[in-house]
């Protein structure tokens, strides 16, 4: 693939204002859109859609196709007919803080709207909307299981599956059918969120596509092992017969951690996808270019070789490199979806092999202005850099904010900081580093909407290592003026991305 010259804004939509304590599909996104099309910017990043099954991170989701219920808009559930506007009326302390979300109020909030919506969806007489339930049902072979893990992860209250009753961690047929009729209810309430939230990005995605504002989605390498993907599908996985992982992910000791990192999520029998011609990945891979116009694929150098950890392992030491599937993926999704717009997170631990596949399978990489000025050796993520098949960011959803990082910066005092060649004054100090990414050579430029904002590090959305207090922060209504979309607007001409429509070539 490659991409006109284009510009866009990182903002996941839990980030974006409104009254319902989180962010979602209503009429605060469709505004943002049109503050986008206002400043002159092609493109919205998001991060994953999954529904969150740890620390409400949209990185481990329990299934890598369906969407987050939180993201459901209550005020369009009463333009549909299925609640009255006192029925969304948000509880005292809801927004308390509107700057940050609390997920076990919104939770709780979110799931009872839903499913009072749901009942009256269930007692009254809705023929066009059941008609476009039963069309999406059909047309979402990943929806039967996914909506059979929901209700029964619900029933055994969020247990791991695998301490479910043996029949049903074996998968036994019998065992199947007779849960399937026990809890036809909590089935059908699961397919219809499914379909809700479907209408709603749908939506969405439309009246963006209508002012040339393309969706660039997200998708992590591996998958949560409490999860209806896993549990679905336990051949494609390492696992033993009970279920219990036996290689997990994770990355190796490093300078920001002498044990590595334990991710935990189980890794893939990458043999066994390769009999199936990797079906699974060309419906994961069909799936996320249905939702999205643009897709970044996380980790992608664990394509080329990933870290393996035996599962019992307490740190990540005792792990090992393992030669991954390389181009095979792809080029099976290739065989049958056509040309895949995807870009390949290619941070961290990389070799010249990750470089040479990324370059095989023609994906664009990613450079980030932060990373080239942590070290004053290190220009290859510095904008004079930057080459055109790239996607250039001033900082990622793992990142300080770009003025939290600034502020914390210790360059070496015995030489010269080479970021005196990008900031000339302390006066908008953001903008002239924004304006460098901007100015580089890198076909699209990414920037979090916190960094044009000139948010500290109490804005940063994700600090890795950390497993509580992520995934909050929010910005507040009224906060991104004509000014700020004018200015992004002015910057945007001046470096030449009024692109509209990335196309392949």
């Amino acid at each position: 693939m490659r991409f006109p010259r284009s510009s866009g804004v990182l903002c996941h939509i839990t980030s974006l204002p409104g009254e319902f304590g989180i962010g979602d599909l209503g009429p605060e996104a469709f505004a943002f859109v049109d503050f986008l099309q206002a400043a002159g910017q092609g493109i919205w990043q998001l991060l994953p859609l999954v529904p969150p099954s740890a620390c409400n991170s949209p990185y481990s989701g329990y299934s890598a196709f369906a969407g987050n219920p939180l993201l459901i808009s209550p005020q369009a559930l009463v333009e549909d007919g299925l609640l009255a506007p006192s029925d969304i009326n948000p509880p005292d302390g809801l927004t308390a803080d509107p700057s940050k979300v609390d997920y076990e109020a919104v939770i709780a909030f979110k799931r009872s709207v839903l499913r009072k919506a749901f009942d009256n969806f269930q007692a009254s007489d809705h023929p066009l909307l059941q008609v476009a339930l039963d069309q999406f049902v059909a047309g979402a072979p990943w929806l039967d299981e996914f909506a059979r893990f929901e209700a029964l992860m619900d029933h055994f209250e969020h247990s791991d599956w695998t301490q479910w009753p043996i029949e049903l961690v074996r998968r036994f047929s019998d065992a199947i059918d007779s849960w399937d009729l026990k809890l036809r209810t909590e089935i059908e309430f699961s397919e219809f969120q499914q379909f809700i939230f479907d209408r709603q990005w749908k939506r969405l995605k439309k009246y963006a596509g209508e002012r040339d504002v393309l969706m660039y989605g997200d998708m992590p390498i591996f998958v949560a092992h409490d999860s209806a993907d896993v549990w679905a599908n336990q051949d494609l996985f390492a696992l033993d017969m009970f279920g219990k992982p036996t290689l997990v992910a994770g990355v190796p000791p490093d300078y920001f951690s002498k044990t590595g990192q334990l991710w935990g999520n189980p890794q893939y029998r990458w043999d066994v996808l390769e009999s199936t011609d990797y079906s699974w990945w060309t419906a994961r891979f069909r799936g996320a270019l249905q939702q999205f116009d643009l897709l970044r694929v996380d980790h992608f150098r664990g394509f080329e070789a990933y870290w393996e950890v035996p599962a019992k392992a307490k740190t990540a030491v005792s792990g090992r490199w393992v030669t991954g599937p390389g181009a095979k993926p792809f080029n099976a999704a290739r065989t049958k979806l056509g040309e895949l717009p995807i870009i390949a997170e290619d941070l961290g631990m990389i070799t010249e092999a990750v470089h040479e596949l990324r370059d095989e399978l023609g994906f664009p990489g990613m450079r980030v202005f932060q990373f080239g000025f942590d070290n004053e050796d290190d220009d290859f993520h510095r904008p004079c850099t930057y080459t055109e098949r790239s996607v250039a960011y001033t900082g990622t959803h793992d990142n300080d904010t770009l003025m939290g990082w600034y502020r914390n910066r210790h360059p070496n005092p015995n030489a010269p900081d080479p970021l005196d060649s990008v900031v000339t004054g302390d006066e908008d100090v953001h903008w002239q580093m924004i304006d460098s990414v901007y100015q580089s050579a890198s076909d699209t430029a990414i920037v979090p909407i916190q960094d044009f904002l000139g948010l500290g590090n109490d804005a940063r959305m994700n600090m890795p290592g950390e497993a509580n207090g992520n995934w909050a922060w929010r910005f507040q209504s009224g906060v991104l003026t004509d000014e700020i979309a004018s200015r992004m607007r002015a910057m945007t001409e001046s470096s030449n991305r009024m692109a509209k429509q990335p196309a392949a070539t």
